[in-house]
C-alpha cells in the first residue's frame, strides 16, 4: 500500500464553504478531495499535550458517558502543541493532509477502536497508526461527549446551522434534542435549507407540503431513534443515516424523517471545538474536511 500524495492550492476566498474560516486550501489528488480552512493572522502559542487534553476533559466531561470507543487520547505523539488539525473521521486522507500541515494533534470525532472492533492493528488500521507514530503526531477522538455538549456539540450546532429552536431534550434519551424552527417551514422549503446549509440535499421520507412542525434531531448515525422522536410528539425526525426499515417506521409513526447525511450532520461540532481551544489558549487550528457523501 502506498501512502497518498498530499498537494495543496492555496485559494484567497471561501467560495461559500461551510468553514467559517478565513482562508481554505485544497488537497486533491486522484482519488480525494479534502479542503483545509485555517485561522490566519494570528499570533500562536503553545501548549503541554497533558494541559489540552485535562481542558478539553473539563469541557466535555467525557467520564460521564457510556460510550462505543475510548474518548481522549487515543495515540500519543508529541507532547508540545502548537497547531490543532481537526476533522470528523480520522481517515487516511485526513491523516495525510494533518501531516502535511504539520500538524502536532489530529482532533476527530470518530477515531479508533470501537467497542466489537478487532483490536489487532493490521491492515488498513496499522497504515493508519502508523502514519500517527511515524509523524509524532497525537491522535484525540471525542464521541458522545461532543454529540451533547450544549453549545460546542453536534445538536446545537446543526441547530444553529438550519435554524432551529431548542425547546428541551428527551427525558430517556438525551442526546434526542426537540424544538421548533420560527417560520414552521413546509418540508419542501426545509429541504432547501438542509441544502443550502449543510451541502447536501438531504433524503425526505414524508410529504413535501406538510409543515416541520415539531422537530426532534439527532445528528449522525440516530436514525432508530425515530421510535423516541414520535413519543416526544414530533412531526419530523431528522439524523444523518436512514436504514431500510427507517422507511416504514416513518410510515407507520407518522412522522416524517430527513436524512440529512452522516458526515453532513457532524461537520460543525468538531469545528466549534477546534475554534473554542483556538481561542481559549492561542493554538493554531484548521479543520480538514474530506468529501464524503454518505
Amino acid at each position: 500500500m502506498t501512502d497518498t500524495v498530499v498537494c495543496f492550492r492555496r485559494v484567497d476566498k471561501l467560495n461559500g464553504n461551510h468553514c467559517g474560516l478565513s482562508v481554505a486550501t485544497i488537497n486533491v489528488n486522484s482519488t480525494k478531495t479534502v479542503t483545509i480552512c485555517v485561522n490566519p493572522n494570528q499570533t500562536f502559542l503553545n501548549m503541554d499535550r497533558t494541559q489540552l487534553l485535562n481542558e478539553i476533559e473539563l469541557l466535555l466531561n467525557p467520564s460521564q458517558f457510556k460510550d462505543y470507543c475510548p474518548n481522549g487520547l487515543q495515540v500519543e505523539g508529541t507532547n508540545s502543541i502548537t497547531k490543532i488539525a481537526c476533522a470528523v473521521t480520522a481517515s487516511q486522507a485526513v491523516i495525510d493532509a494533518a501531516i502535511n500541515w504539520q500538524a502536532d494533534a489530529l482532533l476527530v470525532h470518530h477515531g479508533y477502536f470501537w467497542r466489537g472492533e478487532d483490536s489487532s492493528i493490521v491492515g488498513m488500521k496499522y497504515q493508519r497508526v502508523r502514519r500517527l507514530i511515524a509523524a509524532n503526531l497525537n491522535l484525540l477522538a471525542y464521541h458522545l461527549p461532543l454529540d451533547a455538549h450544549p453549545s460546542l456539540g453536534n445538536n446545537a450546532q446543526l441547530a444553529q446551522k438550519l435554524g432551529l429552536e431548542v425547546s428541551g431534550q428527551s427525558p430517556t434519551e438525551p442526546l434526542i434534542w426537540y424544538g421548533t424552527h420560527p417560520e414552521n417551514p413546509t418540508l419542501k422549503d426545509f429541504c432547501q435549507i438542509i441544502e443550502t446549509s449543510l451541502e447536501r440535499k438531504p433524503l425526505l421520507i414524508g410529504d413535501v407540503h406538510a409543515r416541520l412542525g415539531r422537530v426532534a434531531w439527532c445528528t449522525g448515525g440516530a436514525q432508530d431513534y425515530i421510535h423516541e422522536a414520535a413519543r416526544l410528539g414530533a412531526n419530523t425526525y431528522i439524523s444523518g443515516e436512514i436504514s431500510e426499515r427507517t422507511y416504514h417506521e416513518a410510515r407507520e409513526l407518522g412522522v416524517n424523517y430527513l436524512a440529512c447525511g452522516h458526515h453532513a450532520t457532524e461537520r460543525y461540532g468538531i469545528q466549534a471545538l477546534g475554534r473554542h481551544l483556538s481561542t481559549q489558549f492561542g493554538l493554531e487550528y484548521c479543520f480538514i474536511d474530506e468529501d464524503n457523501p454518505v
